[in-house]
C-alpha cells in the first residue's frame, strides 16, 4: 500500500474562504477542512475593497493549524480564487492598498467609454472573453481614467490567487488561467493583449510573466515557515488558480457530450474544448473563452447563480426572518411554480442594496406579478436560474454544432437538489451533481499531477470519481417547463430590445 500524501488546498471565495487538507494514498482522494473564515467586501469612502491582510492572516492560521497537528511533510501549498480583481504592488513588492471589490460602482459605465477608443469586437478578437463591466479591462480603465495614485505608482500586478502564491513563495507570476479571466490576456497569440492596453493609457510594465497551470513556483518562504510551525520543505505550486480551472478539472466523465456548471454566488455553464471559439456568433452571445488546465478552454457563461438567494437571505435575515436553507428550499418547493420570472443576469440584481424588493420591481416592470411570500421569491429565482441554463445550452449547442446529452453540476450549489431537479426540468437533460468539494480537489489533484504523484487529469478524473459520492436526477415536468421557456425567452427578448 502507497504511503498517504498531504497536500494543502487554499480556497478563496466570494464569501469565505477555507483552508483544506487533500490526502492522495494512491487511489482516492480525501480532504479535511482545517480552518473556515469569512470573506466579503470592505466599505471604504464610498468604495468596496478586499480585506487581504486579514485573509492572510487566516491562511497563516490555516498553515498553524496543519502544523500543530500533522508531523507528516506536505508535497504541496496551492491557492486558487475567483477571477478578474488584482492587487498592485510597488517596487518593493508591497502592497498598495486594498484590492478593489468586482462590484465596486467605479466600473459603471466604463464598457462604454472603452468601446469609443476600441471597439467590442476587436477587443474580443483578442482575448475572447465575455463583456462584463467587473473584468479586469475595465477595473484598469476606471483607475487610469482618474489617474488613481496606486495605479500610477505600481511596479507589478498580481491576479488574488497569484498574490497570495506570492506572499508563500516570494515568486511573482501570473497563471495561466486566472490570467485570462482578465480580457487583458490574447487567448490565440498567448500573451498578455499590450496594444489594447497601450490605446487605453493603462501601463503594460506592471504585467508579470505568464505561467502553466501546474508549475512549482518554488518553496514556502523560510520566515513564514518559522512563523507557523512547518518543519521541512514545502513546494507552492500554482494549480488551477482560477478556482473555476480547478473546478472543472475535478469533474469526472467531462467528455465532449457534456456541459458542466459550477455552482455557487456565480453559475459557470460551459464545455472543455481544445482551442477557442472566436466568431461572431460567440461575441453577439457574449461568451467566453477562458483559459483550463492542460492548455484547454472553457468555453462558457458566467451567470449569476446563487447570489440572488444569498442577498435575499441576508436581507430576510436583517429583518429578523432568519430561516436556515432547508427551511427556505420547503417554502420554495411548495410555492406555486412560475408565478413570475426574471433574468438573474439584469443589471438591477449586481449589487442591490435589497435584492427582495429589487425582485419585485423587475417583475413590477416587466408586467408580471410580483411575489407576495418568501416562498414565492424562492422559487421565482430558482426557476429563473434554471431557465437561464437552458438559455445557454442552447446557445452552446448553436455555438459548437454539437449535441449536449449531460449536465454535470459540481461546486456548493450541487447540493441544492431543488435547483438541480429545476435544471433537469428545464433543459430536458439528465444532471448528474457533484463533486461538492470540486475546486478543492482540483487544486489538491494538480498538486498532485505537478509533484510526480499522479500522471495526468484523467488520472485524476477517474480517482475524484472513487472518491465521492453523485446524485442524479431525471428530467420531468416537459410541457409545463417548455411553456415556462417560451415565456421566459419572450422577456428575455422584450428586455434586450
Amino acid at each position: 500500500m502507497k504511503e498517504t500524501v498531504n497536500f494543502l488546498a487554499i480556497d478563496l471565495g466570494a464569501s469565505s474562504g477555507r483552508v483544506l487538507l487533500g490526502r492522495w494514498d494512491g487511489g482516492r482522494f480525501g480532504l479535511e477542512e482545517l480552518h473556515r473564515f469569512p470573506n466579503g467586501p470592505v466599505e471604504l469612502r464610498g468604495h468596496q475593497h478586499w480585506d487581504v491582510s486579514r485573509l492572510w492572516r487566516e491562511i497563516k492560521l490555516g498553515l498553524t493549524c496543519y502544523a500543530d497537528q500533522n508531523n507528516h511533510p506536505l508535497a504541496g501549498i496551492g491557492v486558487d480564487t475567483w477571477g478578474v480583481d488584482y492587487a498592485l504592488l510597488d517596487a518593493e513588492g508591497n502592497l498598495l492598498g486594498n484590492p478593489y471589490h468586482y462590484r465596486d460602482s467605479r466600473t459603471d459605465g466604463i464598457m462604454e467609454i472603452v468601446f469609443q477608443r476600441i471597439p467590442r469586437k476587436k477587443i474580443f478578437e483578442q482575448t475572447g472573453i465575455q463583456f462584463m463591466q467587473i473584468n479586469t479591462l475595465y477595473q484598469l480603465f476606471s483607475m487610469a481614467q482618474t489617474d488613481d495614485p496606486m495605479l500610477r505608482e505600481a511596479d507589478t500586478l498580481l491576479m488574488m490567487a497569484d498574490l497570495f502564491h506570492y506572499w508563500l513563495s516570494g515568486k511573482k507570476t501570473a497563471e495561466f488561467t486566472i490570467a485570462t479571466t482578465s480580457q487583458i490576456y490574447s487567448i490565440r497569440e498567448e500573451r498578455w493583449a499590450s496594444d489594447l492596453l497601450d490605446q487605453l493609457d493603462i501601463p503594460t510594465h506592471v504585467l508579470p510573466p505568464i505561467t502553466p497551470s501546474g508549475t512549482i513556483l518554488g518553496d514556502l518562504e523560510p520566515k513564514l515557515m518559522a512563523e507557523v510551525g512547518l518543519r521541512t520543505r514545502v513546494p507552492v505550486i500554482a494549480t488551477g488558480s482560477h478556482d473555476t480551472a480547478s473546478a472543472v478539472a475535478a469533474i469526472p466523465d467531462l467528455d465532449d457530450a457534456s456541459v458542466y456548471i459550477s455552482s455557487g454566488t456565480w453559475s459557470l455553464m460551459g464545455v472543455e474544448l481544445p482551442e477557442p471559439i472566436i466568431t461572431d456568433q460567440v461575441l453577439s452571445r457574449n461568451f467566453t473563452n477562458e483559459g483550463g488546465v492542460g492548455n484547454t478552454i472553457r468555453l462558457l457563461k458566467n451567470l449569476t447563480g446563487l447570489w440572488l438567494l444569498q442577498e435575499c437571505r441576508r436581507r430576510w435575515q436583517k429583518d429578523g426572518q432568519d430561516y436556515t436553507w432547508d427551511a427556505l428550499m420547503a417554502m420554495g418547493e411548495q410555492a406555486e411554480p412560475f408565478g413570475c420570472l426574471i433574468d438573474p443576469d439584469a443589471r438591477d440584481f449586481l449589487s442591490p442594496n435589497h435584492m427582495p424588493k429589487a425582485i419585485c420591481a423587475y417583475c413590477h416592470r416587466t408586467g408580471q406579478s410580483e411575489p407576495t411570500s418568501i416562498g414565492a421569491s424562492i422559487r421565482c429565482c430558482l426557476e429563473s436560474v434554471a431557465l437561464k441554463y437552458r438559455w445557454v445550452l442552447e446557445a452552446l449547442e448553436t455555438l459548437t454544432n454539437k449535441q449536449f446529452k449531460t449536465i454535470r453540476i459540481v461546486g456548493g450549489g450541487s447540493q441544492n437538489r431543488l435547483l438541480s431537479q429545476f435544471t433537469a426540468d428545464a433543459c430536458q437533460r439528465p444532471v448528474v451533481t457533484g463533486p461538492v468539494e470540486a475546486t478543492a480537489l482540483g487544486n489538491v489533484m494538480l498538486q498532485a499531477i505537478a509533484s510526480g504523484h499522479l500522471s495526468d487529469i484523467s488520472a485524476g478524473r477517474l480517482a475524484i470519481a472513487a472518491s465521492i459520492d453523485r446524485q442524479h436526477f431525471e428530467p420531468r415536468s416537459v410541457d409545463a417547463w417548455k411553456a415556462a421557456y417560451d415565456r421566459f425567452c419572450g422577456m428575455l427578448q422584450r428586455e434586450f430590445v
